[in-house]
């Protein structure tokens, strides 16, 4: 329990730290992984009963090979690559919008840092090593949020095209 309540308070200073931007940076992290985790969700229960079942029904025409059974064929294919991207390029704006809030972290810092040398010159270092901090530590939050980010979404956006791929693949051997 006390290692909890550690972590709590080791959390709570971090983002006290980064200044008001870390929060905002902190939910867009939060909202992206909610995002990552219901596409993996929906990976492994969703996405196979769903190229099952489109299978099943392209496997159950006789026809197949007229201008009408190709437009089928696409359609289903269609409808599988929007149910497989679902989320995903919000997920890419995420990932995208987490350095930009980094910057605007840095710039709001860095504003503090020369708030205090407007006023106490630069004989005040521990003011100016607060700004600096509250400077970096959103940048850093940012790209950290983003890396994450970008491994994820590349992760699910091959997973989704593997998924396409399997069912074009079965329409294209008949």
């Amino acid at each position: 329990m006390q290692g909890l309540f550690d972590a709590y308070i080791a959390i709570r200073d971090f983002m006290e730290l980064g200044g008001p931007v870390l929060n905002v940076i902190a939910l867009i992290i939060f909202w992206m992984w909610i995002l990552i985790f219901e596409r993996i969700i929906f990976f492994r229960t969703q996405l196979r009963k769903l190229v099952a079942s489109e299978s099943l029904v392209w496997q159950k025409r006789t026809e197949r090979k007229s201008w009408h059974a190709r437009q089928v064929r696409a359609a289903m294919v269609s409808r599988l690559t929007v149910s497989a991207n679902g989320s995903i390029p919000m997920i890419k704006t995420l990932v995208a919008l987490c350095p930009l809030l980094g910057l605007v972290g840095t710039v709001t810092g860095m504003i503090d840092v020369f708030d205090v040398l407007s006023f106490s010159g630069t004989g005040n270092a521990r003011s100016m090593a607060a700004g600096v901090s509250k400077a970096t530590i959103p940048t850093m939050a940012g790209m950290v949020g983003a890396l994450s980010g970008v491994f994820a979404a590349a992760l699910l956006s091959r997973t989704a095209d593997r998924a396409i791929k399997k069912l074009d693949d079965i329409f294209i051997t008949d």
